[in-house]
Order: structure tokens, then C-alpha cells, then sequence
């Protein structure tokens, strides 16, 4: 059934919202992102805006599972099963630090400096994942391929990689066990860690050139987990 006029007017609205509390992050950052700026800029009254976003806390929600989907979207645009494992897992690193670099203050807001009085709900865990997914597909099709290399079978440890961590990074298989994820786990963080030295500037002074060094740190990554 198509959206009705009042759902498509109101689903309008909310991009004219969540745009405009974009252009915040950028201007002043997400501990100072105001429903009342952002409802001044729209020209609407600011008990209209609470219609869509009763709260700061539901807008920066909505801009973090946004940001996270846009991610993840980037990560799945990149990754072409066809090549081979190692290849896949560098360009969809690449993937993501382009996103990152082209969006570093939504960056920021999902990888940067918590917002004070903010705690992000349990709506975000899905799109959050979906990079780690994209890596674990990598890993997973490269398990049964016989890509990776025989493990020694360490005992499933559920205080150390849940199930559900264990079901992102390429699920069951007997290639993959606890070291494995453990290493994978190491590599996904590492990801970010990496872009957010480049983007927050602590690369300076010790990195030339940052493509070349992404790529090698990405490819080490990828050895990490055994590609």
C-alpha cells in the first residue's frame, strides 16, 4: 500500500529535521545539537518539532542509526564477493574510511567523544553492526572456502565473544573459533581506531602518506585474521 499524504508529509519532515540537526553537529557539535535551534532554522515552533522528536535524546538517536546505516550501506556497496578475501576486506575498509572522511563530523557523533547526559539505546545495536557483518561475511565465505587456515579448535568461551558477536563475524564454522574471533574482533576495532587517529589528527608527524598507511594497516588487519 503506498504511504498515504500525511505519512509522506510527515517522513519529509523529518529529513528536513534530521538534516538540519546534521548541519548542527557540524557547526557546534553533538553535546550542543538543540531541538530549539533546530526547529528556529526549519522556521517551525519548536512544540511542532516535538511532534517528530520529543526529545534531544530521540533526535541524536535518529542521526546515530542514520549515520550507522549510512555505513553500513557504504561497507555493502563495497564489498564484491568475487574477489578474493583479502581484496574484499581491504576495499571495504577503504569504503569505510571514504565515508568517514566525507562525513567526519557524523563520524565523530558515532566514534568520537560521548555526549554527556546521552546513552544510546539498544535501536542502535543492528545498524552498528552492519560493518562488522560485512567483515564477518568476508571471513565466513573465506572459511568455507578453505580460505583460512586449519584452528586448533580452542573451547567455545561465551565470556569472552557472545553469541551474538560469534554470529556477526562469520557464524559457525569449523575455521572459525574463538581465536579467530577474538583476532576479527581486534581487526573491526582496529578499523575504527585507525580512522579516528587520521580524522582527530594524531597521525601527524608520524604518517606521510595516510592512503599508503591505511591500506598497509588494512592489509596487516586482514593477515591478523588469517586472509
Amino acid at each position: 500500500m503506498p504511504p498515504t499524504a500525511r505519512e509522506r508529509v510527515r517522513a519529509e519532515l523529518t529529513a528536513e529535521i534530521t538534516a538540519a540537526a546534521r548541519r548542527q553537529l557540524a557547526e557546534v557539535g553533538a553535546a550542543a545539537l538543540s531541538l530549539r535551534a533546530v526547529a528556529r532554522e526549519l522556521g517551525m515552533a519548536s512544540s511542532a518539532l516535538y511532534r517528530y522528536f520529543p526529545s534531544r535524546d530521540d533526535l541524536l538517536t535518529r542521526l546515530i542509526i542514520d549515520g550507522y546505516d549510512a555505513l553500513g550501506a557504504a561497507a555493502e556497496a563495497a564489498d564484491d564477493p568475487t574477489a578474493a578475501p583479502r581484496e574484499r576486506w581491504v576495499a571495504v575498509c577503504r569504503a569505510v574510511r571514504g565515508w568517514a572522511r566525507a562525513h567526519p563530523h557524523e563520524y565523530a557523533l558515532l566514534y568520537g567523544s560521548p555526549v554527556p547526559g546521552y546513552a544510546a539505546p539498544r535501536d542502535t545495536v543492528p545498524a552498528a553492526a552492519r560493518v562488522g557483518v560485512v567483515l564477518g561475511r568476508v571471513l565466513g565465505d573465506a572459511a568455507r572456502s578453505g580460505a583460512l587456515p586449519a584452528v586448533t579448535g580452542v573451547p567455545r568461551d561465551r565470556s569472552l565473544i557472545s553469541d551474538e558477536t560469534a554470529a556477526v563475524l562469520g557464524g559457525g564454522h569449523p575455521a572459525l573459533d574463538d581465536a579467530v574471533r577474538l583476532r576479527a574482533l581486534l581487526a573491526w576495532s582496529s578499523l575504527y581506531g585507525t580512522i579516528s587517529f587520521e580524522l582527530f589528527g594524531h597521525l601527524v608527524g608520524s604518517v606521510e602518506d595516510a592512503d599508503r598507511y591505511f591500506d598497509a594497516a588494512m592489509a596487516e588487519l586482514a593477515g591478523l585474521v588469517g586472509l
